[in-house]
């Protein structure tokens, strides 16, 4: 061989060694950066564990801040709120009820036609108007007056101008703002949330304030009833099933109430109620334990919020933080890897990650999870990624969907604790004559109606919790609309009770 041969040859092996070293190079560093994104996916999955020993901790935790919350004011970070809605829908309502419900930048009108005799709703009618801003800065006369406006606009359209002489309408009152209850039909406004700022509210009747200004535009109509919209969903629900004990808002936000016995209402607040027990509004987005899996992804994100130190639990389970908690896990894998390219920028703004995205690749069951690339380039900017990448996403997703979950499935269970209905024993055992009595809960809100993957990982924990045959006695139903009708249906329970 010549000396161009032979160097040929030798540049050649020289070659085929660096471009091996190269090759062994790059799968120690893959090796390496995948054990690196193991190592952390691991560590988050270990801080969300939601083993059943843990949610029978949560359980009982809940079930004693109840208690501790109903014995006195600050006595928990439940605020265990009274409602003084001592009757509950029946089905034996007749007539024409509206309601109002005000919740945020837009409200509704709704007016619904019942038939007694526990009938289904004969007639429901909805309209949606939303608050011009000037409005949600100005004055509470000015806020008003323009509700009672397009409330006598929404009467005129369905009944015409004829108003019957016999009695003024009943108006159910939906208003999910911080109100001190003081009736069922009255409550002063703590303070306003959602955009609202409205000085001269604060500490008014709001109940008040709407009566004047439909009296100021010529409407005869009086608030009946004064709710929040978790109140009102567990009134659609015993309205439909008797047996409906609680209620539960699972959306953006979340909280819970359910039927308090009067012997317990008694004894911790002396208050005396005319029936068997009373509504009772938990705000349990504020609930917190040292047994819920907080994770330093939850801390940072609490640190970051306006309501620092508040709304623990709501920021674990609600439809507002489960998309930016799995938004954290990535940008750290972002951050420490490359293997979502240049994602790291993308994915370091605040909540640019909505939950409703975070829902819909979940549940991309694509052989290539064409959807989960999709949103991530459309929504996230993020380029086009490996599908052992894009399965790395919807593990996050997962994990960070089956704890809140499954925490949202105790704090049922401790509710129906708490009411003796978990088939433990206790006062209100929960059984007759050695039967376990049926216990339905109300649940409202899209992340449980419309994100399958959360429903199932909750209710599958429910029966976990409380075991096969406790569990079959206990029903979880999807309830729509029960803000606003569930609002009309309390107006039509305080006129029938009126009227015996």
């Amino acid at each position: 061989m010549g000396r161009v041969g032979l160097g040929l040859a030798v540049g050649c092996a020289a070659i085929s060694c660096t471009i091996a070293g190269i090759l062994v190079t790059k799968r120690i560093k893959n090796r390496r950066k995948w054990s690196r994104v193991v190592e952390i996916l691991s560590e988050f999955e270990d801080g969300c564990s939601t083993s059943i020993a843990r949610l029978r901790q949560v359980v009982d935790a809940m079930a004693v801040e109840m208690h501790a919350g109903l014995a006195s004011d600050g006595g928990s970070k439940l605020k265990m709120l009274l409602t003084f809605v001592d009757r509950l829908p029946d089905g034996e309502e007749k007539g024409t009820y509206y309601a109002l419900d005000l919740g945020g930048t837009n409200f509704r009108v709704l007016r619904i036609q019942l038939g007694g005799n526990r009938s289904v709703i004969l007639k429901h009618e909805v309209e949606r108007q939303p608050i011009p801003e000037n409005l949600m800065m100005g004055t509470s006369e000015d806020l008003f007056d323009f509700i009672a406006m397009s409330l006598k606009h929404f009467v005129v359209k369905e009944e015409g101008s004829e108003q019957r002489p016999d009695r003024s309408r009943e108006l159910g009152f939906t208003f999910s703002f911080p109100v001190r209850q003081v009736s069922v039909s009255s409550g002063f406004l703590i303070k306003w949330t959602k955009g609202f700022a409205i000085e001269d509210a604060v500490g008014k009747d709001v109940a008040q304030c709407l009566e004047e200004a439909m009296t100021r535009r010529g409407l005869d109509m009086r608030v009946a009833a004064l709710v929040n919209d978790t109140v009102g969903t567990l009134a659609l629900g015993h309205y439909h099933d008797e047996d409906t004990v609680a209620a539960v808002i699972i959306g953006t936000g979340t909280n819970a109430c359910y039927v308090e016995r009067t012997d317990a209402i008694i004894k911790c607040q002396g208050l005396l109620t005319n029936s068997g027990g009373m509504v009772v509004n938990m705000e349990w987005g504020n609930f917190w334990s040292s047994h819920l899996p907080r994770t330093s992804y939850d801390v940072d994100l609490d640190d970051e919020t306006a309501n620092h130190n508040d709304q623990g639990f709501e920021k674990m389970i609600s439809g507002m933080y489960l998309g930016d908690i799995t938004r954290r896990v990535l940008y750290r894998i972002a951050q420490e890897s490359d293997i979502f390219g240049d994602a790291a920028a993308s994915l370091s703004a605040p909540f640019v990650l909505r939950t409703p995205l975070m829902a819909a690749m979940h549940e991309d069951d694509s052989p290539d999870l064409r959807e989960v690339s999709r949103i991530l380039q459309e929504n996230l900017q993020m380029p086009e990624i490996s599908l052992k990448a894009r399965r790395l996403v919807v593990g996050v997703i997962d994990i960070v969907t089956r704890r809140a979950a499954r925490l949202a499935a105790a704090g049922i269970v401790g509710i129906l604790k708490k009411i003796g209905r978990d088939g433990s024993g206790g006062i209100g055992s929960g059984k007759t004559k050695g039967k376990i009595r049926r216990s339905v809960v109300a649940i409202e809100g899209g992340l449980y109606s419309g994100y399958s993957m959360f429903r199932e990982y909750l209710n599958e924990a429910v029966v976990e919790i409380l075991g096969d045959e406790v569990a079959e006695s206990v029903v979880l139903r999807v309830s729509e609309d029960g803000s606003g009708i569930g609002a009309a249906l309390l107006a039509a329970t305080a006129a029938h009770s009126s009227d015996r």
